[in-house]
């Protein structure tokens, strides 16, 4: 089939545009410009109102022509068992080869993902350790504000206990003076 679809288009190259063109125009000397193929048919289709259509009929070829174009299959060579057991170890072992390109691949993808769920472990318990070291300071830093606070409010108290003391000696350094 294939053979006849080469020659078809081979056949089609040699109509030449002019032939198809004149045939359009002269319909009476079509069929002697369009000629006879061994292996085709060209016939004409009634004229359409897009221009002139044709119809292609491929002939069957003949069993003389088969033998001299088509080759059914390779040709056949003597195998022996040797060469087949020799064949399917080599298959074993490509198989097995693959299998442990396969593993091997798979074993460090696992290892790469061991790797990177230990960095995140460790970055995760690092960022913990400095959060809690952050908050930790902070409580420092408050507790540090706190007390120097309650100690501002101590002085200033012990300030007012001693201006109330001055005061009250004062007015009984006067109550004295006026007595």
């Amino acid at each position: 089939m294939a053979k006849t679809v080469i020659a078809y288009k081979e056949k089609m190259k040699e109509i030449s545009v002019l032939s198809l063109i004149c045939s359009c125009l002269y319909p009476e000397t079509r069929k002697n410009i369009m000629g006879d193929y061994e292996d085709m048919d060209i016939k004409p289709i009634n004229k359409r109102a897009s221009g002139q259509a044709f119809e292609v009929i491929l002939k069957p070829t003949s069993p003389v022509s088969d033998v001299a174009h088509c080759i059914t299959s390779p040709p056949k060579r003597d195998i022996s068992l040797e060469d087949i057991q020799k064949k399917l170890e080599a298959a074993e072992d490509r198989r097995r080869s693959q299998e442990a390109q396969v593993l091997r691949t798979l074993a460090e993808k696992r290892e790469h993902e061991r790797d990177v769920l230990m960095k995140a472990l460790e970055e995760n318990s690092n960022f913990s350790r400095m959060a809690e070291e952050k908050l930790q300071m902070k409580m420092e830093q408050i507790e540090e504000n706190r007390m120097a606070y309650l100690a501002a409010m101590m002085e200033r108290l012990q300030e007012k206990e001693k201006h109330a003391q001055e005061v009250r000696r004062n007015k009984e350094l006067r109550e004295a003076l006026t007595a």
